[in-house]
């Protein structure tokens, strides 16, 4: 049979360009779409007749009712190794195979701080006024070095993110439900407990994966703990942050600043307050998206379209 095979949200219009399509081409119709998609109802409409569905992250969820209104899909390919926005038990029972992909190294640390350094030395913001004809400087930003980052997450990011910090000559604090002082010890950071490191940060960044324990880890509670002068950092997933708390924090200026990669809703509503926000610098989710990691993310696409063509499917997410 031929397979009708989507590539979903590629944006960038790259998909075709990073990896040889034609290990494929004679047995497989390949169909690019370059925009988010509105909702369950369009995605069900224009996926139906497809065998074949390549995933960028989780832009485009495949929960049940997504799985179950696709009768024809029999490979559903992820860029990355796991994704917790497709539900592996519905997968299963339909008998879909379900693969990843590799990596390449932890782009999110250069989001991190381009979002950090953004809110306290205002590079993009005076790069703008230059260009718009402004003549010279207005702001006075706080230089990072010596300040104290708090790290909410320990794992292979936030080690990274750590180092970087170190590097810069900032002081290093790290908590997590999981974490110990001896694991920090280790690391070379500081332990704190989480009211602690909401206290002394003057940065706090977050590092841990979305799941029932840290969905809504950082409440108005933690707001009200951190400093007037501090900023926070969300490069990990928007429902770790009580939204409706963050923002109060912001308008009513209990704490500096704010940079957002993540959010709850994903494309950022248009109308959405963070748009407007003068101390809320956002970028739209690109903590994975740098060109290494697509260079590696397309050409395992194919790989693994054309191991399960030949009935040797690989890097399948159980």
């Amino acid at each position: 049979m031929r397979y009708r095979c989507a590539v979903l949200d590629d944006y960038q219009n790259v998909a075709l360009k990073l990896a040889d399509w034609g290990q494929i081409a004679a047995d497989v119709d390949v169909a690019v779409f370059n925009r988010p998609m509105s909702g369950p109802d369009e995605v069900h409409r224009a996926l139906q007749d497809f065998h074949i569905i390549c995933m960028m992250r989780e832009r485009t969820p495949f929960r049940r009712n997504t799985i179950e209104a696709l009768p024809n899909l029999k490979l559903l390919i992820t860029t990355g190794a796991r994704n917790a926005s497709i539900d592996m038990a519905a997968a299963a029972e339909r008998g879909i195979t379900v693969c990843g992909t590799g990596s390449f190294g932890n782009p999110t640390t250069g989001i991190t701080f381009g979002l950090i350094l953004e809110l306290t030395r205002r590079i993009g913001y005076e790069h703008a006024r230059l260009k718009s004809g402004e003549l010279w400087q207005t702001t006075l930003g706080p230089d990072i070095e010596g300040k104290t980052l708090g790290v909410i997450g320990l794992g292979k990011l936030g080690l990274r993110v750590a180092g970087v910090a170190k590097a810069f000559g900032m002081k290093v604090i790290a908590w997590s439900p999981n974490l110990t002082p001896d694991r920090c010890r280790e690391a070379g950071v500081e332990y704190a407990t989480k009211d602690d490191l909401f206290r002394n940060a003057d940065i706090v960044t977050i590092h841990v994966q979305l799941g029932d324990r840290s969905r809504g880890l950082v409440t108005a509670k933690e707001f009200g703990l951190m400093k007037p002068t501090a900023y926070i950092i969300n490069t990990a997933r928007g429902p770790i942050i009580d939204e409706r708390a963050l923002i109060a924090a912001l308008n009513e200026r209990r704490i500096a600043g704010a940079g957002l990669d993540v959010f709850d809703i994903e494309p950022l509503p248009l109308d959405h307050p963070f748009r407007r926000m003068a101390n809320v610098v956002i970028t739209p989710h690109l903590g994975y998206v740098s060109q290494q990691n697509y260079q590696r993310y397309f050409p395992d696409i194919v790989e693994n379209i054309r191991a399960f063509l030949d009935g040797k499917p690989v890097r399948v997410i159980k």
